[in-house]
């Protein structure tokens, strides 16, 4: 698109990203990735890429440059921490990107279909992106399939041979995910994880725990952020695991949970309980 529309002189198209970011493990993502652990090996990287503060508008708005095609981002930062930006940040974004003809690309593969209480998150704030990558709970945990999702002025750009994958457009996986959609918006999956995140939010904060500094989340995705006297995250989330219970250590202060969209209120209950019994008791 940078080349063939935007009409970026070729070999030299710009795309932004932000710090703290996660958009997968092939070799161009981890060149861009602000981890020292997911670049160790790999390169040498892919040019191109610049890397920006997540939720700074400014600091995006001075990274444009004439061959700057794209600003690639997450509306909520999920291997980063769940790291929710500012408010209006997205609907900034938007106005940014479209002023300066930039394609807005939000990966919504860990907060798309429901996880926080929209079907998209970028709909917290009535936000359209160009385009959106969607995977995980594209199958509902069936199948792995992912999708990009844009316009035909965009994806037209590629005749027919231009780019491919071996399982790319498999039927099963396109099958399965047209199901699963449908189960999320028949079910009212979204609106679900609205009404308990609000709840487990809630319950969380009750917590009277020396060890949490703070809680954040939308919908059923919440960080538990740790003080820097607790010790890691790890030691909880083994803890956890001991108790029944998965959750993930993020940036070694983080406790990250993502219950299944389906979760039952006497389930998140006993969840909590868990949750709890480790916050408090933890030595």
């Amino acid at each position: 698109w940078g080349y063939k529309v935007k009409g970026v002189p070729e070999g030299k198209a710009e795309i932004i990203t932000c710090d703290g970011n996660f958009h997968g493990r092939t070799t161009t993502i981890v060149g861009f990735s602000s981890e020292d652990q997911y670049r160790d090996g790999f390169g040498p990287f892919t040019p191109g890429f610049e890397r920006i503060p997540y939720g700074d508008v400014r600091a995006l708005e001075a990274a444009i440059t004439p061959n700057t095609v794209a600003f690639l981002f997450e509306p909520i930062q999920g291997e980063g921490g769940v790291v929710i930006p500012p408010d209006g940040y997205l609907a900034e974004v938007r106005e940014i990107c479209t002023r300066n003809n930039v394609l807005m690309i939000a990966d919504e593969i860990q907060t798309g279909l429901g996880r926080t209480g929209k079907l998209l998150a970028c709909e917290h704030e009535n936000v359209r992106p160009d385009m959106v990558t969607l995977g995980k709970a594209l199958s509902g945990g069936m199948y792995p399939v992912s999708a990009v999702l844009a316009s035909r002025e965009i994806l037209g750009v590629f005749n027919p041979g231009d780019h491919g994958s071996t399982f790319g457009g498999n039927p099963l996986g396109s099958a399965i995910a047209r199901e699963a959609l449908n189960v999320i918006v028949d079910e009212n999956l979204p609106e679900r994880a609205a009404e308990l995140g609000n709840y487990l939010m809630a319950r969380l904060q009750e917590i009277d725990s020396p060890y949490v500094d703070h809680y954040r989340g939308r919908g059923l995705f919440v960080g538990i952020v740790l003080k820097p006297e607790a010790g890691g995250a790890r030691r909880f989330c083994e803890a956890l695991q001991t108790r029944g219970l998965l959750a993930k250590e993020t940036h070694d202060v983080v406790i990250r949970l993502a219950p299944p969209l389906i979760i039952t209120r006497e389930d998140l209950d006993w969840a909590l309980e868990q949750i709890t019994a480790v916050l408090t008791d933890a030595a």
